[in-house]
């Protein structure tokens, strides 16, 4: 081998004394220690001698234990081969090159460790966040759906009180107009009997009037009448003559004096006795009642003559024949100007 100059291990480090004594005391250490290794199992293992005996009892079949085989022998230790002190100071140097190269092995393992942990932090950090930006976003979303859910359940509570409002108020409005309705047709029916108590007033005024035009033309016929029986008294009779003149008219008698048929009294009974309206009491009741009659049959009045001494029943009578307007006509197609009628109730 070549031989380097000193000047080329400008680093080298002082040459430390006594290399080779100290190999040589741990070479020679080691072949001690074999050698007594050696002799101190070889003794355990020498056989002991026997001595031999008869027994007379029965001895249990009990196999011989094997001998234990001794251990290998230990391989002496080679000493070490002597170096020259060159090669010593490459040994060294190689040695520290290569404690150098494990030390920046070490280094650079730990390094890449250190990088592989901030790697592996920086994705659980990641890894987190993205976790708490998913956990928000799903309670976002749930806050977000409960107050959609309580939106649509208030709104469906108003849609459903805007529903019973609306519901009320047409049954309100059915009502009123019920109300409204009715009251109108009370109005009519108020009207109408109004009308109609006007209309019955108008045509019994009118009726009084012609009854009173009609007796004033009466008792001008009679006045005119007298007059004439008068003169004819006077010339036909002397100072023992009374010059009434007047004559009693029976019922049915005409305005001229002609008398109703015997079968007018029936026609009558049959008009009048179906407007009679009478839920009362019917023993001893008798009413009277005097009627004037135009020749068309028109009621011109009507008056109690003889009452029965209960009220109630004589209005009863009384518009009984009222409501018999206009009165029956005779055979004669006329209607008798004066009658009566005696009304009793039906029992």
């Amino acid at each position: 081998m070549t031989r380097r100059p000193k000047n080329a291990y400008p680093l080298r480090p002082p040459r430390e004394r006594g290399t080779w004594r100290a190999f040589a005391l741990a070479a020679l250490m080691h072949v001690l220690l074999g050698f007594f290794l050696y002799h101190g199992i070889h003794w355990q293992n020498s056989t002991p001698a026997g001595a031999e005996a008869e027994l007379w009892t029965e001895v249990p079949d009990v196999p011989t234990p094997r001998p234990v085989p001794p251990p290998p022998a230990p391989t002496p230790v080679r000493p070490a081969p002597q170096v020259s002190d060159e090669q010593a100071d490459i040994a060294l140097q190689e040695k520290k090159r290569k404690q150098q190269e494990a030390q920046r092995q070490a280094e650079l393992a730990e390094q890449q460790r250190q990088q592989k942990l901030q790697a592996q932090q920086e994705a659980e950090a990641k890894r987190q966040q993205q976790l708490a930006a998913d956990q928000a976003a799903a309670a976002a979303a749930a806050k977000l759906k409960q107050q959609q859910q309580q939106q649509a359940e208030k709104l469906k509570q108003q849609q459903l009180a805007q529903q019973k409002q609306e519901q009320l108020k047409k049954q309100q409005e059915e009502q009123q107009k019920q109300q409204e309705a009715k009251q109108k047709e009370q109005e009519a029916k108020q009207a109408q009997a109004e009308a109609q108590a006007k209309a019955d007033a108008a045509k019994a005024a009118k009726a009084k009037a012609q009854a009173q035009a009609q007796a004033e033309a009466a008792k001008k016929l009679d006045a005119e009448r007298r007059q004439r029986l008068a003169a004819m008294q006077g010339m036909a009779g002397g100072e023992g003559s009374t010059g009434n003149g007047l004559a009693k008219s029976g019922t049915g008698s005409g305005a001229g004096g002609n008398a109703a048929s015997p079968g007018y009294a029936e026609k009558v009974q049959r008009r009048v006795r179906p407007n009679i309206v009478w839920s009362g009491e019917t023993a001893g009741l008798q009413t009277v009642v005097a009627v004037r009659c135009s020749p068309t049959g028109t009621l011109l009045s009507a008056t109690i003559t003889h009452s029965s001494g209960n009220q109630a029943w004589d209005d009863a009578a009384l518009r009984a024949v009222q409501r018999s307007d206009p009165m029956p006509q005779d055979i004669d197609g006329k209607t008798p100007g004066s009658f009566t009628i005696t009304l009793r109730p039906a029992a």
